[in-house]
C-alpha cells in the first residue's frame, strides 16, 4: 500500500512540470511533460496534438476562428464527454477542508499541513475529472497564490492527459473583499488586492473605476489559474431588505447597466485572449424583488414579485449593460439565472433556471444571446427544509425526479448545471430526450451547448497554454500598484452623510474615545454558530497613528462609534412555527423592535410542498435586530461625552432607518466594506469624501412596508437634523452637499 501511495505521489508531483514553446508568430504553447502531448509542426508554426491522433485537427489549430474550433471539437465528443462539460463543480477549497461543506480527502485522508502538499488534487477532484468528464471547477479559498498556481498546473496536466485534452476552466465568486483591520502598505503587497464591495463601487458613481478594477482583477485571476468570474451581480436592488443587496450596484437600472458594462469590459478585455476572463453576469432576469426582502437561497424566499408591474426595468442592467460592451467581446460570456420564481410574469411559475420563456424566448430569441447559460448552484437538489441555505432549490418543480429536473432545464435552453459533479442525471435526461424527440434532435441539442461551453474555453487561450508560473503568480497577485488602486477606490467609496458644525475633518491630533462593540452570538449562513464578542471595532494600533487615544470619555475631545447597519433575520423563524404560526416574520431595517402593523394581510405569492397554506403574511408580528446594541452604544457614548462631538462610522450592506441614531451623531460616515485605514484617512482629512448613496435610506419601516418590491426610488427618505434628505445620489464633502451631474445622470 505504501509503495502504491508513493507512486501516486510521484505521478501527481510530475503533473506540476510543464513545457512552454514561445512563438514569434503565434501564441505561447504550454503542455505537461507527463501528459503524452506531442507538438505538430506546420508552416513553420507549432500546435498541440491534444487528442494524440498524430494530425492537426481544426480544434487544435489556433489560427482558426473560435466558433470553428468549438464546432469541430463538439462533433468529436461523446454524449458522456458533453455531459461532463455541462457540469460545474461544487465549491473547491485549496487545500480541501477536513469536514463540512468544502471537505475533501487525499488518498483517503483529510489534509495534514505537516505532511501534505496544499496544491495536490483531492480524491474527489480526480474522480469528477476522470469519471464524470467535468471541466468547469469553482475555486473558493486558497492557502496562497503560489499554491493556487501549482494546483492549477496539476489539474491542467491531469485533464490534458485524458481524452481530447480539454483544459479545466477554473472560476471563482468575487474574491477582492477587504481585510478590515489590515494596514495599507502598497509596498508589502498581499494575497490579492482589496477593493470595496459592489455597493461601494456603485457609491463612486464612476464606471471607469470599476473597469479599472476589472483589468486588475483579471490579471490576478489569470495568475491564479482562474479564467471565469462568476460575476458581476447586476440585479437591481429595488427591495431594500434583500439579503444580497450589498452584492449589487444599487437600485438604479442606469447605474447598474453602466457598471455592468464597465465590469465586463474590464474582465474580458477589449479583445479575447490570454489576458481575458469570462464574465458570468447574474442573475437573469433580476432577483432583487424578493417578496418582503426574503431571499431565494431559502424556500421561504422563493418568490420574486412585481406589484409595480416593473419586470422589464430589471432587464436593463443586462440588455443595456452586460450585453452592450464597447470592446470586441460584445457581450458577457455567460449568464446565470436566479433561483427565484418570477411570480406571474410568464406562462408557468417555476424557478427562472427552469423557465423556457425566460431563457429561450426572452434571453436567447428576443435579446439574441447565444452565450453560456449556467444555472445557479444546487437548483436540482432535493428540497427538505424551509430555512436551510444549502437546501436543494427546485422551486416550482419539486415534484420532478432528478432526471426530469435536468431534462426540463436542458429544454428550457440552459447549458450548464451549477454545483453538480455527477454526469449521470444529464445522461438520464439525454435518454428522456431521445425517447421524446429522437437521437438526432438530442445530439444536436447537446452539441449546441457544447459549442457554447467550449467557446468560452477557447477564447481565453486555455487550449494553447493553461499553465501558470508560480513565481510570476506571487509577483502579480496583490502587487503594489494593484493594492494602491484598490485602496484609492476604497477612499472614493465612503459617503459623508452628516457633518454638523464641520466637526470633520479632524485636522489636528486630538484625543479620541472609541468604545468597544458587543456582537451577540449568531449563526453563519451555512449554519455553524458564531460566538458572541466584545472588542474594539477598529484596529486600535492604526488609530494611534492618527490620534491620541483614551479610554476615559472625560479626557476625550471627541468619540468615534463604529457599527454596522441593523441585522435582522431571513424572514422566517422555526420558533414561530412551533407556536402555531406560519413561520414568516418581518425583516427589519431598524435596530429597535419593529411590529409589522402595515404589512400585507395576504402575501402576493406563496406555496410549498412543505407547507399546507399559501398566505405568507407576517402582519402584526415583531422583528428584532441582533445588533440592537449598536444603537444603544451610540446613546451610551453620547451620554458619556456630555455634549462633545460623537462621530458614527457605519458599515452598510443594506438601506437602514437612520431616524433611530442620526440625531445622536454629529457626523456620520457610511462605508461599504473598506479597510479601517480608509475610514481613518477620511476622518483625519488625508482624503476628502466624494461618494454618493447608490440607494435610498427610508424614513421608517412603515415606509419600507408600503414600497413596491420591484420599483426603485419609491420610498420617503430620511430627513436629518441638518435638513438633508438621504436620497439616492446624496453625499457630502468638506464644503457641504455635493452638487454634480452624477446623481441626475443615473436616476
Amino acid at each position: 500500500m505504501k509503495k502504491l501511495l508513493g507512486l501516486l505521489a510521484i505521478s501527481t508531483a510530475a503533473f506540476a512540470q510543464h513545457v512552454e514553446i514561445k512563438q514569434s508568430k503565434g501564441p505561447t504553447l504550454g503542455y505537461s511533460a507527463t501528459s503524452r502531448i506531442q507538438i505538430i509542426k506546420k508552416d513553420g508554426l507549432s500546435f498541440k496534438d491534444l487528442n494524440k491522433n498524430g494530425k492537426l485537427d481544426s480544434y487544435e489549430d489556433w489560427r482558426k476562428p473560435v466558433d470553428v474550433r468549438a464546432a469541430d471539437l463538439a462533433k468529436q465528443l461523446s454524449v458522456q464527454e458533453i455531459a461532463g462539460l455541462m457540469l460545474y463543480s461544487g465549491h473547491q477549497a485549496i487545500p480541501a477542508r477536513p469536514d463540512g461543506y468544502f471537505a475533501g480527502t487525499y488518498s483517503g485522508k483529510p489534509f495534514d499541513p505537516k505532511t501534505m502538499d496544499a496544491s495536490e488534487l483531492t480524491d474527489q477532484q480526480k474522480k469528477f475529472l476522470k469519471e464524470d468528464n467535468l471541466r468547469h471547477v469553482l475555486v473558493t479559498t486558497v492557502s496562497s497564490p503560489e499554491d493556487a498556481a501549482k494546483w492549477n498546473n496539476k489539474i491542467q496536466a491531469f485533464c490534458e492527459s485524458m481524452g481530447k485534452g480539454i483544459p479545466a476552466n477554473n472560476s471563482t465568486d468575487p474574491r477582492h473583499g477587504t481585510q478590515a483591520r489590515a494596514e495599507f502598505n502598497a509596498a508589502a503587497g498581499g494575497l490579492i488586492s482589496m477593493w470595496p464591495s459592489s455597493l461601494g463601487m456603485a457609491a463612486t458613481f464612476k464606471p471607469e473605476l470599476i473597469q479599472q478594477f476589472g483589468r486588475v482583477a483579471a490579471q490576478e485571476y489569470r495568475a491564479l489559474g482562474i479564467a471565469t468570474a462568476l460575476s458581476p451581480q447586476v440585479d437591481m436592488a429595488t427591495e431594500p431588505r434583500w439579503l444580497r443587496f450589498d452584492g449589487t450596484f444599487g437600485e438604479s437600472s442606469k447605474l447598474s447597466a453602466a457598471m455592468a458594462e464597465a465590469y465586463c469590459n474590464g474582465f474580458q478585455n477589449e479583445t479575447w485572449g490570454a489576458q481575458s476572463v469570462n464574465a458570468m453576469v447574474k442573475h437573469w432576469p433580476g432577483g432583487g424583488s424578493g417578496e418582503a426582502g426574503r431571499d431565494a437561497h431559502y424556500a421561504n424566499g422563493k418568490f420574486a414579485v412585481y406589484p409595480g408591474n416593473n419586470f422589464n426595468e430589471h432587464l436593463i442592467p443586462f440588455t443595456e449593460g452586460a450585453f452592450k460592451l464597447t470592446g470586441q467581446t460584445k457581450k458577457a460570456a455567460a449568464v446565470m439565472p436566479y433561483y427565484t420564481i418570477s411570480w406571474n410574469q410568464t406562462n408557468e411559475n417555476v424557478a427562472n433556471n427552469y423557465n423556457k420563456y425566460l431563457v429561450t424566448d426572452l434571453l436567447r430569441k428576443q435579446y439574441g444571446y447565444d452565450g453560456v447559460v449556467c444555472t445557479d448552484w444546487s437548483v436540482t437538489g432535493d428540497h427538505k427544509a424551509m430555512d436551510v441555505f444549502i437546501d436543494g432549490k427546485v422551486w416550482g418543480v419539486e415534484n420532478l425526479n432528478m432526471a426530469e429536473r435536468h431534462y426540463k432545464i436542458l429544454m428550457a435552453g440552459a447549458d450548464q448545471f451549477g454545483g453538480n459533479n455527477d454526469m449521470k442525471p444529464i445522461i438520464d435526461a439525454y435518454a428522456m430526450g431521445v425517447k421524446e424527440h429522437g437521437e438526432p434532435f438530442m445530439r444536436a441539442r447537446m452539441e449546441q451547448s457544447a459549442v457554447r461551453l467550449l467557446r468560452n474555453i477557447f477564447q481565453v487561450g486555455l487550449f494553447e497554454n493553461p499553465y501558470q508560473n508560480p513565481a510570476t503568480t506571487k509577483a502579480t497577485v496583490g502587487k503594489p500598484e494593484f493594492m494602491q488602486a484598490g485602496y484609492q477606490a476604497q477612499l472614493q467609496s465612503i459617503v459623508l452623510l452628516k457633518n454638523k458644525g464641520n466637526v470633520l475633518p479632524i485636522q489636528t491630533k486630538k484625543t479620541i474615545y472609541i468604545p468597544k462593540r458587543f456582537i451577540a452570538a449568531s449563526r453563519h449562513f451555512l449554519g455553524f454558530p458564531i460566538p458572541a464578542s466584545n472588542d474594539f471595532p477598529i484596529n486600535m494600533e492604526l488609530v494611534k497613528k492618527y490620534f491620541n487615544v483614551t479610554g476615559n470619555p472625560a479626557e476625550a475631545d471627541l468619540a468615534l462609534v463604529c457599527i454596522e447597519n441593523p441585522k435582522g433575520s431571513i424572514g422566517y423563524e422555526k420558533e414561530d412555527v412551533a407556536k402555531g404560526g406560519n413561520g414568516y416574520v418581518p425583516i427589519s431595517l431598524q435596530y429597535g423592535d419593529y411590529v409589522a402593523h402595515d404589512a400585507r394581510e395576504v402575501s402576493i405569492a406563496g406555496g410549498d410542498p412543505l407547507e399546507n397554506f399559501t398566505n405568507r403574511s407576517y402582519k402584526g408580528k415583531t422583528a428584532k435586530s441582533r445588533n440592537v446594541t449598536d444603537m444603544e452604544l451610540i446613546e451610551e457614548t453620547r451620554q458619556k461625552m456630555q455634549g462633545k462631538p460623537v462621530i458614527v462610522s457605519v458599515n452598510v450592506s443594506n438601506p437602514m432607518v437612520f431616524a433611530e441614531i442620526e440625531g445622536k451623531a454629529d457626523a456620520i460616515l457610511a462605508s461599504f466594506g473598506v479597510q479601517d485605514q480608509a475610514i481613518l484617512d477620511i476622518l483625519a482629512g488625508k482624503a476628502e469624501p466624494q461618494a454618493l448613496l447608490p440607494m435610498q435610506m427610508p424614513a421608517s419601516m412603515q415606509v419600507v412596508e408600503k414600497q413596491k418590491e420591484d420599483v426603485p426610488f419609491d420610498m420617503e427618505c430620511h430627513l436629518d437634523a441638518e435638513g438633508h434628505r438621504y436620497d439616492f445620489g446624496f453625499g457630502m464633502n468638506w464644503k457641504g452637499v455635493i452638487q454634480d451631474a452624477r446623481a441626475k445622470k443615473y436616476k
